[in-house]
């Protein structure tokens, strides 16, 4: 299969771990931002996280350089607008983006500014390239619950307009739900979807409480279902769905090697996942790369490759016309024609 030219859709991608080098270099030296190097190559380096990680905290700290330059509404538009290109560039028709607007107000943006800048680039590129996609706004879970209900109160105005749902990421401790439950229930009030980050490192029982006192209908990796015989009844039962992030999922320790991955036992246990890259380029990947590892990997078949592009599908925060759209992409049902 040729999964560089096949259709895919993604749910699962964070905007600041997908900066290109080049435009981070780029806009550094239009910012008179000092960064460690100002060499493309060098530069990837300090911005991939080694598949050796010794944690999720560990992957997180490369971060800090993309965030560097993404505080001015024209350069989060500029790497909105690319990550939208090179997404098209793969062929991935539909994409959800997520970010955390409270990291870009360094320098005096509002939340309100951050947002559209996000949008309007993300919109930018529906225009020019044949993808469509939807925004996701992120509360980091090491703030507190009054951040998340401001970036809650401040991003309704954009539902409907390119925002669609809301999600709580960062470092992952056991519990962390109870903490959220007020301005997530806000959010769901004000019409926003939900999909949280939870079961990444080895806590599987908060993907039971996302669920059952957050109302996720969708979680960010979700992993550790395994230890949690509650959890993956719930997720199994319900169909809340998974969003699988293969070599990511490596680079944190949530599974030591890629053959440990729990995602095809999943998939034929009739839980449904969906394949994404959660960081181009913190995580050095691609949709493509993605497909290619794990069909390589677990010897999937065509069949398991469009019941998975289809659960992405129905699981996408987006109309039931953009569905059917989407659904249209498989042309006439067969791999071969994609």
């Amino acid at each position: 299969m040729n999964y560089s030219t096949m259709p895919k859709i993604e749910l699962h991608c964070h905007l600041d771990g997908s900066v290109r080098p080049e435009t981070i270099i780029d806009l550094a030296k239009k910012d008179g931002i000092d960064l460690p190097s100002f060499d493309r190559e060098e530069m990837r380096g300090e911005l991939i996280a080694p598949l050796d990680c010794e944690s999720l905290d560990e992957y997180l700290e490369k971060f800090s350089i993309p965030n560097d330059v993404m505080q001015t509404k024209e350069n989060l538009k500029r790497i909105s607008f690319e990550l939208y290109e090179d997404a098209a560039g793969e062929n991935v028709k539909y994409m959800e983006v997520r970010f955390a607007p409270l990291l870009h107000t360094r320098k005096g943006l509002s939340v309100e500014e951050i947002i559209g800048s996000v949008v309007e680039g993300m919109k930018e590129a529906e225009e020019q390239f044949d993808i469509k996609g939807n925004i996701i706004l992120c509360c980091m879970r090491t703030m507190s619950p009054e951040s998340a209900f401001e970036v809650v109160e401040k991003g309704k105005d954009f539902l409907g307009k390119g925002v669609v749902a809301i999600d709580l990421c960062a470092s992952e401790e056991k519990g962390f739900c109870g903490k959220f439950i007020e301005p997530i229930a806000l959010a769901r009030e004000y019409g926003y979807r939900v999909t949280i980050h939870a079961g990444e490192t080895g806590i599987g029982r908060n993907v039971l409480e996302a669920v059952e006192w957050l109302g996720a209908e969708r979680i960010g990796h979700g992993v550790y279902i395994t230890n949690c015989p509650e959890a993956y009844q719930v997720v199994k039962d319900k169909g809340i769905v998974l969003e699988i992030c293969p070599t990511s999922n490596v680079q944190t320790k949530a599974v030591k090697e890629f053959q440990d991955h729990p995602l095809y036992n999943f998939h034929r246990d009739g839980i449904k996942i969906t394949i994404n890259t959660d960081n181009r380029t913190v995580s050095d990947t691609t949709m493509t790369k993605e497909c290619e590892l794990v069909w390589g990997e677990f010897a999937m078949s065509e069949e398991d490759y469009k019941e998975i592009y289809m659960n992405s599908v129905e699981a996408a925060f987006v109309s039931d016309e953009v569905k059917e759209e989407l659904r249209g992409k498989q042309g006439d049902g067969s791999v071969a024609s994609f």
